[in-house]
């Protein structure tokens, strides 16, 4: 089964940073500057989490993975330009 996770990230370095952003590129939708929108089944978030830990600084960078809960829309605000499919974009 697949969940869908924010992988949301704060790294110090700019190289870590980069190596970090284009490994979750190929994986998920970059919704804001620092987070991805991804869909992963259980082996594939703990290989996500694996190569993340070997790329950063754990006394220096902050990763975090939220579970979403299931639902079939996800609500957009503002003028975000990349929304992930059947995604219910509502503007101002």
């Amino acid at each position: 089964m697949r969940t869908r996770y924010l992988v949301c990230y704060d790294i110090a370095n700019e190289a870590r940073l980069t190596r970090v952003y284009r490994y979750l590129k190929d994986l998920g939708i970059h919704v804001q500057y620092s987070v991805f929108l991804c869909s992963f089944t259980w082996p594939e978030l703990q290989e996500v989490v694996s190569r993340i830990t070997d790329v950063i600084d754990a006394k220096a960078d902050d990763v975090r993975i939220y579970p979403l809960p299931a639902g079939d829309a996800i609500v957009t605000l503002g003028c975000g330009d990349r929304a992930p499919r059947d995604t219910l974009v509502v503007l101002p």
